[in-house]
């Protein structure tokens, strides 16, 4: 019998790679890199540019609430030509949650820049930051009015509380968006932006659970109570079954049934939730029809989705 070659692992592998590059580059081969497809599908473009009210939504808030000013002063080119937001203004927050919300509000610039980059921009729409708008859905989200009106501005926790509100919304809204797209451009921008939209979310729930059983004054109700509210609201508005839960659950709803903590809130299988453009558009609305405009959008939402839901009956 000869002997083998002392070169046989390298020219074995050498043909498994030719082999592999001769063969099929398509999608059945995992190994080779596939065939170009479309960098972003018409489809992409109407989902991305929806994506931009709440991405203008975060941005004016973080910024506004951790710098005392908005896009129109950070990045004006990216305003273009939209209104100023309503009631917009500078926050009273201790050091680390400014730290923290400053990084947030600059990286939304980004984000606002990388969708426009891709699929063109559209203006900024109207936005109400108001104290009046957020105490109208904390009052919805507990039940009564609250006395005094609650004020987004007016110390961490509220602030932390109200911050609650919209992230969320941006990461079920791209878990939604993410089947349905199909660019490899587009897919991976909305990858991106779903990583740290999710990074964002996280890191506020996590302030409020470590802070879940402090009571929130004047109003005798504890931050796990406020969040369990607030999601309860968009589950109601959004009227497509539980898709929200606030920072503590009861444990037959926690991780494997196992755990009252919900820092990431997700479904049986520990998956994030997904929501559509008509459940966003109710929820950011407050009027649970996405035909209705009002809370964050009172003028309604910018790009063709929000539009045409507007226009239909």
């Amino acid at each position: 019998m000869g002997t083998l070659p002392q070169n046989l692992p390298f020219t074995v592998l050498s043909i498994f790679f030719l082999l592999c590059y001769s063969t099929s580059t398509g999608r059945s081969n995992p190994l080779c890199v596939p065939e170009p497809q479309v960098a972003v599908a018409p489809l992409d473009v109407d989902l991305l540019q929806f994506a931009l009210n709440l991405e203008h939504l975060e941005a004016d808030f973080f910024l506004h609430s951790a710098l005392g000013q908005g896009l129109d002063a950070i990045a004006p080119e990216l305003v273009m030509g939209g209104p100023p937001p309503i009631g917009a203004r500078r926050a009273n927050l201790d050091g680390l949650t400014r730290a923290i919300i400053t990084e947030f509000g600059f990286e939304e610039v980004g984000h606002l820049r990388a969708i426009k980059s891709t699929v063109g921009g559209l203006p900024r729409p109207l936005l109400d930051l108001s104290p009046h708008n957020f105490a109208e859905i904390f009052n919805q989200a507990l039940g009564y009015p609250l006395e005094p009106p609650f004020d987004p501005y007016a110390n961490t926790i509220n602030y932390l509380l109200a911050s609650y509100v919209i992230p969320y919304m941006g990461l079920v809204g791209y878990v939604g968006a993410n089947p349905i797209i199909s660019g490899f451009v587009s897919r991976r921008l909305l990858a991106g932006l779903l990583g740290v939209e999710a990074g964002q979310d996280a890191v506020i729930r996590r302030m409020l659970f470590g802070r879940a059983g402090e009571v929130v004054h004047p109003y005798n109700r504890t931050v796990a109570e406020f969040t369990a509210g607030v999601s309860a609201l968009r589950n109601r508005l959004a009227k497509c079954g539980v898709k929200d839960e606030g920072v503590i659950v009861p444990p037959k709803f926690g991780a494997e049934g196992r755990t009252s903590s919900n820092v990431l809130s997700a479904d049986g299988e520990s998956l994030s939730y997904a929501r559509s453009p008509v459940e966003i558009l109710s929820v950011v609305y407050g009027t649970g029809d996405e035909h209705r405009t009002g809370g964050f959008l009172p003028a309604g939402g910018v790009g063709r989705i929000a539009q045409r839901c507007l226009s239909s009956p």
